[in-house]
Parts: C-alpha cells; sequence; structure tokens
C-alpha cells in the first residue's frame, strides 16, 4: 500500500461529503455541526459535507453555527471551535471545513417501471441552497425528511439543481445500491444517458457506495470519463471516513468541483471493503440464504429456500454491465477497517464497547488521527502505542491479506484479520502480554507510551525510531518486563503469535549481557524464523 503522507506533496486532505443531520431517518440524535467536527478531527478529515441542507431546521441551524472561510468552504463559529476543544485530542487537532451538501431521493415512473435514485447535491453557498430550497418546496414535501422523497426524474432534478446555481455539483449517489441507484438492480437503468437524456453531460463524477471499490466499477469502459468518488453517507458522528476522498488542491469549492470534473487534483479514495458492504453479494437475508451470482441465474433469481425473489447484489449487477476482463484504474484507492473494528477483532468484543472506546482514544492522543493510524504511520509506532497484534493487523489489511465474509440483501460483511485458530491464541494468551493496563478510576500508561509521546513532542528523532532512556526495558509491558527481569530457576513464557515473545527473550538476553550475570558466549538462543533471527 502506498503512503498517502509520503507519496503526495503538502497541500493533501481528505473530504468526506455525502453524511446526514440528525433530521433524516434513522440517524443519531447528536449529529451537529459540533458533533461532526470533533469527529472529523478524530477521523483526520479537512473537508466535510454538511448533509441535508435541503431541510429547513437544519440550514438554519447551518447558518446560525457556520461562518464563510475559504471561497465556498465554511467553519464553526469561533466560540463554537473553543467549546469543543477539549474534547479532541491534541494530536488530532486541526481546521476542519463544511461544504453545503444534501442527498434527494427521487421516486417515479419511466418507461413503464417504477425508478428509486438517490442523488448527491454540492452548493457553493447558502443563497443557492435556500433557492433551491424554495423550488424543492413547491413540488414536494422536503420538512418531513433531511433526505427528502420527491416524485421527481432524476433528469428533472439535475435541470432544476443546475438553474439554482451553474456551480453547483451533482453526483448519482452508490449507484449500485440494488434499490435506490441509478445502476441498481430493482429500479435503476442500464447507461447513464438512459437516466440524464440531454443533461448526462453536466454529470462528470459517480459515488461508488460501500458495496463496490474502484476495481469493480472500472469493469466497465461506460464509466472511464467519469470520476469514480467515495463517502461515508455517515448516519452518526462515528462513522465519518469510513469511506472518503483524497485531494490535493487548494481549501476551495471551485478547486474542488474542478478536481472532480477533470481528475486532475483529484488523487484517489479510501474504501471499505466491498464485501463488507450490505448488498455486496446476492440474498434473501430473511432465510439467511446468501449467493454467488452463478448461483442466483440457477435458482432463476429465487431463493431456494422460501420461493420468493432474490435481492441481487452488486457484484451481480457489475457483472451484467462489465464489458472489460481487468479493470482499468486510473486513481489510488486504500481498502480500509476502521479502527474501532480491528479494536474489536483483537479484544473479542464489540466495536462499541466501553474498552474498546478507552483503547481507541488512547491510540488516538498518542498516535494521531484514525485514518493516519490506518494508512501512514510507521508499525513500530503502532506496535509501541498498541501492541504486536494490532501493528500485525494493520499491517495485513494494508497488504490486503484480510478474510472476508461477505454482505448481502441489507446484512452487512465481516472483515477478518486473524484466523480463528489465531483468535483462539490470542485470548488465551493476552493475560500475559498486554498493551495498556487500566485501574479502577484511574488511567495507567507504559512507560514505551510516555515516551513516545515525548518523542513526538520533541520529534528529534527519525519517525521511524523511538525515542528511549532506556532501549532495554522501557519498550517493554510490565509482564514482557518481569520476565527479562527474572532471576533464578527456570521461566518458561507460553503466549500466542504475535505477542512478543521474541522480543522479550532478546530483551532478556541484552539485559543479562550488561547486568554481567553471564558473559554473552555462555548464551545459546534458538529462534524459528528469519525474521526473529
Amino acid at each position: 500500500m502506498k503512503s498517502w503522507i509520503s507519496d503526495y506533496p503538502a497541500m493533501r486532505f481528505i473530504a468526506d461529503l455525502h453524511i446526514h443531520s440528525r433530521f433524516s431517518r434513522a440517524t443519531a440524535r447528536n449529529l451537529n455541526p459540533e458533533n461532526l467536527a470533533v469527529w472529523a478531527q478524530k477521523k483526520g478529515i479537512n473537508v466535510i459535507g454538511t448533509g441535508d441542507f435541503t431541510h429547513p431546521e437544519w440550514i438554519t441551524e447551518l447558518q446560525e453555527k457556520l461562518v464563510e472561510k475559504e471561497n465556498g468552504l465554511y467553519g464553526l463559529a469561533p466560540n463554537l471551535e473553543k467549546a469543543i476543544q477539549s474534547e479532541i485530542p491534541e494530536s488530532c487537532q486541526r481546521s476542519v471545513r463544511f461544504m453545503l451538501s444534501s442527498e434527494i431521493s427521487c421516486i417515479y415512473k419511466r418507461d413503464g417501471k417504477t425508478r428509486k435514485l438517490h442523488h448527491l447535491i454540492l452548493m457553493p453557498d447558502f443563497e443557492s441552497a435556500i433557492k433551491l430550497n424554495q423550488h424543492l418546496d413547491r413540488i414536494g414535501n422536503i420538512k418531513s425528511d433531511g433526505r427528502p422523497i420527491l416524485g421527481l426524474d432524476s433528469r428533472d432534478l439535475l435541470e432544476i439543481v443546475l438553474e439554482a446555481s451553474d456551480q453547483a455539483f451533482f453526483i448519482p449517489a452508490h449507484i449500485w445500491t440494488p434499490w435506490f441507484s441509478v445502476f441498481g438492480s430493482k429500479s435503476g437503468f442500464d447507461t447513464l444517458e438512459e437516466c440524464f437524456g440531454d443533461l448526462v453531460q453536466y454529470i462528470h463524477a459517480l459515488e461508488t457506495g460501500l458495496s463496490s471499490d474502484p476495481p469493480m466499477n472500472r469493469l466497465l469502459t461506460a464509466l472511464d470519463g467519469y470520476t469514480l468518488v467515495s463517502n461515508s453517507d455517515a448516519h452518526s458522528p462515528s462513522k465519518l471516513g469510513r469511506e472518503a476522498n483524497l485531494f490535493d488542491t487548494a481549501l476551495d469549492y471551485n478547486e474542488m468541483i474542478r478536481a472532480m470534473t477533470t481528475t486532475d487534483g483529484f488523487q484517489g479514495t479510501i474504501e471499505f471493503y466491498p464485501e463488507e458492504g450490505k448488498y455486496h453479494m446476492d440474498g434473501h437475508r430473511k432465510c439467511q440464504v446468501l449467493l454467488h451470482p452463478h448461483e442466483t441465474r440457477k435458482y432463476n433469481g429465487i431463493c431456494p429456500s422460501c420461493g420468493k425473489p432474490l435481492t441481487v447484489g452488486v457484484l451481480h449487477r457489475v457483472a451484467e454491465l462489465a464489458d472489460r476482463d481487468d479493470p482499468k484504474l486510473t486513481k489510488d484507492f486504500f481498502s480500509l477497517i476502521p479502527l474501532t473494528e480491528i479494536l474489536a477483532e483483537i479484544h473479542s468484543c464489540g466495536p462499541a464497547t466501553k474498552k474498546v472506546t478507552s483503547l481507541y482514544e488512547d491510540l488516538l492522543a498518542t498516535l494521531g488521527p484514525e485514518l493516519s493510524i490506518l494508512m501512514d504511520l510507521p508499525l513500530k509506532e503502532i506496535e509501541v502505542a498498541g501492541g504486536a497484534f494490532l501493528a500485525t493487523a494493520i499491517d495485513r489489511m494494508r497488504k490486503n491479506e484480510v478474510i472476508k465474509q461477505e454482505g448481502y440483501d441489507g446484512e452487512y460483511g465481516v472483515i477478518h484479520l486473524f484466523h480463528k485458530s489465531e483468535m483462539a491464541q490470542l485470548s488465551g494468551q493476552q493475560s500475559f502480554f498486554v498493551t495498556q493496563k487500566k485501574e479502577k478510576g484511574k488511567h495507567k500508561e507504559n512507560v514505551s507510551i510516555t515516551n513516545l509521546k515525548k518523542h513526538r513532542k520533541q520529534d528529534q528523532l527519525d519517525k521511524h525510531e523511538i525515542s528511549l532512556s532506556d532501549p532495554i526495558l522501557d519498550p517493554l509491558n510490565p509482564e514482557q518486563k518481569e520476565a527479562v527481569l527474572h532471576q533464578g530457576g527456570h521461566l518458561l513464557i507460553v503466549a500466542g503469535p504475535g505477542t512478543g515473545k521474541t522480543m522479550t527473550l532478546s530483551h532478556r538476553i541484552a539485559h543479562m549481557i550488561r547486568s554481567r550475570w553471564v558473559s554473552s558466549d555462555q548464551i545459546l538462543a534458538l529462534t524459528f524464523t528469519n525474521k526473529a533471527a
């Protein structure tokens, strides 16, 4: 995996432009500008969409809480920025900008078929957004849902958007989702021209959605002229950045739109593993039936368990429209697993548990924003702060060495980083090698994390090195240190792979020599791998 930090110049930034407010259905109640700004900083996102500007109450709140910064981009009012500062780890603090965005659902009849499509709208200023809202308010109800449902043809919506502002940007959303997208198996079209007619020339970018990625989309020559963008479609602040976009432009609305139109300055995307998307494969969730496309064709699209129609997933639909065998990739993409999900797998608990939340916040405070940890940070620094298993997990993710359990028919898939046998060993041995200790009512950092914090502030050494006052003992957690310092009879260490056994053995040898317990020519050490040696 290429490094986003090292491969691109200083103007790079991450943007997540498709999100929702608390006024949309099935969204978190804490979705407000302040919490969005907090989580954008925790994730490492510089520009986020506002979502839902079509909702009258939300756009009023946005006008009250945001102030214009760069052209077409907004920031929190100074008093709100100050109020949230204490909620953001110092290592994550950065400027966050908002871009006016909203998703609109179009449900209409075309050619004897019901069409259901979602579209993402970007606007350059409040004046243009309000002008669009006034027009849409005459067509349908924009007050009941942050993502309004309108009986409006997609082509006609595009025309109305362009009339509201010639700087508006229209992106067909999550284009492969079965139920609500331009290529959806249930209610979409086979071509963009069929959907947008004479206005198709004003479509420049397409949102891939969680259940597909660039290699899948680039199997269609018809999409070669379009920029592929990815966004989180977040329904809660903590879901920001699960998909996002990489820009190398000025922080400026027009520059970002130009980049998505021409691809100059648009560097690529951050992606879900598409198998984790809840519509990747075919199936019928009620019967717990998951099928590959060839199996769906074998059963003529009918659930073999109950006889009802199957939901045809994204992989199947892409295969139907694809006209090349190998994808023609033009931009980088990074397939990531959210940090909370990685921690949950390592510690055999849920991603929303107190344990994972605490570990997550500790890592951000020590190492910086989540996306930087997942994409760029040297594994050695991750290992010191989070342990060998976390470093191994992130290394596997970066190398795409993952175990995939596909999603289907509204059921999210699961991406694993360790086999069950490895996890059994891990769960049985974590009591010996632990990365962080907690005492009731009090947080206790191990020495290596303290030294790492000191090192990052001083920035005196190369980022691949760790500043340690005692290079033999300081990198060790308490259990490892106890083993290194052991004197007396034989010592047997039983621990799973990646828990630091070889490191502990090596540091014990170094400590024995330094302490003059024994001469170095009296020590024999056996190891099993070249890397360990």
